[in-house]
């Protein structure tokens, strides 16, 4: 069992206040969400569509054809009327960054403390694979011994199309050869090799390796760019075409409450923006559909999608025909996912839950009820070796979040100053600045403008006293060159360019290293959580 250490959310840098509220379960947060608390896993809703739903889960989920496997017993508990609990994410190169596999054990924690207290529940990872922004999943980033090495996916699409549909090429075969040579023979790399092959798509390989690392677990994968699962969520694609106005009116109201309430809108809605994309029928582009106000030639409005121009009759005569067509932006996607899977409860990253505020009011006009919605996992993962290191210099994740490699090589440096050197410098420093206090007061007494040159001398004189702590400091990284090794090592591993960990650092790494095991550990640690961010000691 890992050893771990909880430290508040706050600690975890670059959050929005509106998340860090919602964790805080603050009420000026908080009333732009359903109410979560046990409650939301007493009454799984009922979908119509429930035998369709389970078919295509079936389908995506091979290995539920086979008696015993998690798969398996997942499709039987959703067969006699378990609930789902979700969570999703983009289908990056490699099973994408280390939060990925956390929001999945997020959403088996949450699962099987349900079923534990006698309410089945399934967990379901939504794979994002409609999203078009190709440069943020073709990439991912694996720890080497000295650098991080990033591997990128160069075959980019012609067109801004669903990035779960783009085919592997050959050049997934050399991208598979250098992540052999980092990470080494595992498991997980003959996961990754089985996935990720020339003719798969982003979509299959992302949902294979997946459903791998957590065949255990149960978890079940679910794509729904597919045309009958889109036929499935029709009617909130069509209420979002019928209805433009209306919702997008509600967007803007919400938007400027948020901004009144010291927040800001995580997603903008701009005057022309609509919740809706169009994907082209002969290139296969995502298009945004932006909405023309009507006028009194066109009292319903018209649509936009590149140079085309669309009525809404249009646009609801390509759903009714090939609804895969029509793609729910960031702001419908979780209203779409909820009225596909009757989720209880939705597990989201901090960007998520920000901006699940704003599709509150979707959720209410929409589907007439919003899906509570609980924060993943957040973790840092320390290596053995690095956390060697942690604990001889003293240090912990409060004061390594936020610094680079020069100021924790500074810091690193004056730890390592001798103790009498220490001393000496403590007692000059606060000598000098306890006379400084006493002059500037003095001459501030005597004249105003006097003691702002006092002030202005003094802060002079405290600069060179600490010019000669970092003097001291630097010596002794001269001298002990591996002050500076620790420091890289340690921002590398644990913040590495200023980010989190799990925002960077691949997690197709981790479990070539430390194998699949990670994810029960993982899966643990989630089901009795911090309310924070983890230090795992691996």
């Amino acid at each position: 069992m890992l050893t771990t250490d909880c430290y508040p959310i706050t600690v975890a840098p670059g959050l929005h206040p509106l998340f860090l509220d919602f964790c805080a379960n603050v009420a000026n947060a908080r009333k732009y969400y359903a109410h979560s608390s046990e409650a939301w896993a007493e009454r799984p809703h009922s979908a119509a569509h429930s035998e369709d739903l389970l078919q295509a889960l079936a389908e995506q989920n091979p290995s539920s054809a086979i008696d015993g496997t998690g798969a398996a017993r997942s499709i039987a508990a959703l067969r006699t009327g378990a609930g789902v609990v979700v969570t999703g994410q983009q289908v990056g190169l490699f099973g994408g960054p280390l939060f990925t596999p956390f929001k999945a054990a997020t959403a088996v924690a949450r699962a099987r403390s349900a079923t534990s207290a006698g309410r089945p529940h399934v967990a379901i990872f939504w794979l994002a694979s409609e999203d078009h922004d190709f440069a943020e999943i073709n990439h991912v980033v694996f720890p080497a011994r000295r650098d991080l090495r990033k591997l990128v996916y160069t075959d980019s699409p012609s067109v801004p199309c669903p990035v779960g549909g783009v085919v592997l090429g050959d050049g997934i075969s050399a991208l598979l050869d250098q992540a052999w040579e980092l990470l080494g023979s595992s498991d997980a790399m003959d996961a990754l090799a089985a996935a990720y092959r020339p003719g798969r798509t982003f979509a299959e390989a992302f949902r294979d390796f997946y459903g791998k690392a957590f065949a255990s677990q149960g978890l079940l994968i679910f794509d729904a760019n597919q045309r009958s699962l889109h036929r499935i969520g029709a009617p909130v694609l069509r209420a979002a075409l019928e209805r433009a106005d209306e919702l997008h009116s509600a967007l803007i109201t919400r938007g400027a409450e948020l901004v009144a309430a010291g927040y800001h809108a995580q997603v903008a809605v701009g005057a022309q923006s609509s919740l809706l994309f169009l994907v082209d029928e002969k290139t296969g582009a995502r298009i945004a559909l932006k909405r023309i106000a009507p006028t009194l030639a066109e009292p319903h409005g018209l649509w936009q999608a590149g140079r085309h121009t669309f009525s809404t009759a249009d646009l609801l005569g390509v759903l009714d025909a090939a609804p895969e067509r029509i793609s729910p932006s960031a702001l419908l996607r979780p209203v779409f996912q909820d009225h596909l899977l009757s989720t209880s409860l939705t597990i989201g990253g901090p960007a998520e839950i920000a901006y699940f505020a704003q599709s509150q009011v979707l959720f209410d006009k929409i589907l007439g009820r919003m899906t509570p919605a609980e924060p993943r996992f957040s973790g840092t993962l320390i290596e053995p070796a690095i956390g060697e290191a942690i604990q001889k210099h003293g240090l912990d994740l409060r004061r390594l979040f936020g610094e680079t490699p020069d100021s924790l090589a500074q810091l690193l440096g004056a730890r390592a100053i001798p103790v009498e050197g220490k001393q000496k410098l403590a007692a000059a420093g606060n000598a000098l600045d306890g006379e400084l206090q006493q002059l500037e007061r003095f001459m501030a007494e005597m004249d105003e403008g006097l003691g702002r040159s006092a002030t202005t001398a003094a802060s002079k004189m405290r600069y060179q006293m600490n010019r000669l702590r970092r003097l001291a400091s630097n010596f002794q990284l001269q001298k002990e060159a591996s002050l500076k090794r620790h420091a890289e090592a340690i921002c590398r591993s644990i913040y590495p360019g200023g980010a989190l960990q799990e925002r960077v650092h691949g997690a197709a790494y981790y479990f070539a290293r430390y194998g699949f095991e990670l994810v029960e550990e993982i899966c643990v640690k989630a089901e009795n959580p911090c309310p924070g961010h983890t230090a795992l000691w691996l």
